[in-house]
């Protein structure tokens, strides 16, 4: 039982330090996970291939 009660713990700690920002700075939001969003791989021109099925 112990175990539940601290693995469930864990994971509220976490959840809540992940949200952080969003939680407490008004107007902000989580960042994007799409790749078109990422700067870094727009430079190596990689591309969502969700994109490239939707140019026929």
């Amino acid at each position: 039982m112990i175990t539940i009660i601290c693995t469930i713990a864990l994971l509220l700690i976490a959840i809540i330090l992940l949200g952080v920002k969003v939680l407490f700075i008004r107007g902000s939001k989580f960042p994007s996970g799409h790749i078109h969003n990422n700067a870094a791989l727009r430079s190596r021109n990689i591309n969502c291939v969700s994109a490239h099925d939707n140019k026929k």
